[in-house]
C-alpha cells in the first residue's frame, strides 16, 4: 500500500507541474501580449517535463496517461497501478488547472481556458487526431528508447523534455500540441470548456499505445545480438 501512495505522489507531483507552468506561461504570455507565445509555450513545457520526469523516474516518470496506457499494453505495468497512476494524473491536473484559475484574472483564464487546447477551425477531427496520435508516438518511442531500454544514453528526462517541445513547435498551432490526456482534461474542468476532449483522448492514447508496442517487440533486445548484427528473436 505505501508503494502505491510514493508512485500516486510522485505522478501527482509532476503532472501538477507540468499543467502549473505549462499553463502560467501561456496565460502569462496573453498578460503580456507576447508575440512568441508558441515558443515559451514549447520552452516551458520541454523543461518542466525534462526536470520532473528526471525527479519522478526512479519511482514512476510517466506523468501521462497515455504513456501509461503505453506502458500497460507493453505489459510493462500492472493493470491496478496503471489506474493509480491515472488517477493521480487526472487528479494533481485538475487541482494544478483551479490553482491557475485563483491567481490568474478571469479575462487571462477565460482567453486562453486556462492554458488548455483547441483545436484550429480550418482542422477536421480527424486531422486533429492524426496530429495528436504521431506526436505522441514521437514522444513515446523517446520514452521507451531514453527511459525504458536498458541499453538506452542516461540522459534523465532531457531528451523527453526535448521531443515535447519539438512537438508542440511542430503542431501546437493546429491542436494546441496536448500528446496527454490529463494535461487536456484538467484545464477543461476547470475552466468548464470539454470541447474536443475525444480528440486529446484518443489521439495520445493510439500514439503511445503503437510506439510503446512497436518499441517493445521490435527494438529492445531479448538476447545476445549475432556478430553479423542479424535479428534477435524476442523471448515468449
Amino acid at each position: 500500500m505505501r508503494d502505491s501512495w510514493r508512485h500516486f505522489a510522485a505522478e501527482f507531483i509532476g503532472i501538477f507541474a507540468l499543467v502549473f507552468v505549462g499553463g502560467a506561461s501561456i496565460m502569462s504570455s496573453a498578460m503580456s501580449q507576447n508575440t512568441n507565445g508558441l515558443l515559451v509555450a514549447a520552452l516551458a513545457h520541454g523543461t518542466i517535463l525534462a526536470i520532473m520526469v528526471t525527479a519522478t523516474m526512479r519511482i514512476s516518470g510517466h506523468l501521462n496517461p497515455a504513456v501509461t496506457i503505453g506502458f500497460l499494453a507493453a505489459r510493462r505495468i500492472e493493470p491496478v497501478m496503471a489506474v493509480v497512476y491515472i488517477i493521480a494524473q487526472l487528479l494533481g491536473a485538475t487541482i494544478a488547472a483551479y490553482a491557475l484559475k485563483a491567481i490568474y484574472p478571469a479575462t487571462i483564464a477565460a482567453a486562453t481556458r486556462l492554458g488548455g487546447q483547441s483545436v484550429a477551425l480550418d482542422l477536421s477531427a480527424g486531422q486533429a487526431i492524426l496530429c495528436e496520435s504521431l506526436a505522441t508516438f514521437f514522444l513515446t518511442f523517446v520514452v521507451f528508447g531514453t527511459a525504458v531500454d536498458p541499453a538506452a544514453p542516461k540522459v534523465g528526462g532531457f531528451a523527453i523534455g526535448l521531443a515535447v517541445t519539438a512537438d508542440i513547435l511542430a503542431i501546437g498551432p493546429l491542436t494546441g500540441a496536448s500528446m496527454n490526456p490529463a494535461r487536456s482534461f484538467g484545464p477543461a474542468v476547470a475552466s468548464g470548456i470539454l470541447e474536443g476532449q475525444a480528440i486529446y483522448w484518443i489521439g495520445p492514447i493510439v500514439g503511445s499505445v503503437v510506439a510503446a508496442v512497436l518499441y517493445d517487440r521490435l527494438f529492445l533486445r531479448r538476447g545476445k545480438e549475432p556478430v553479423d548484427h542479424g535479428p534477435v528473436r524476442p523471448s515468449a
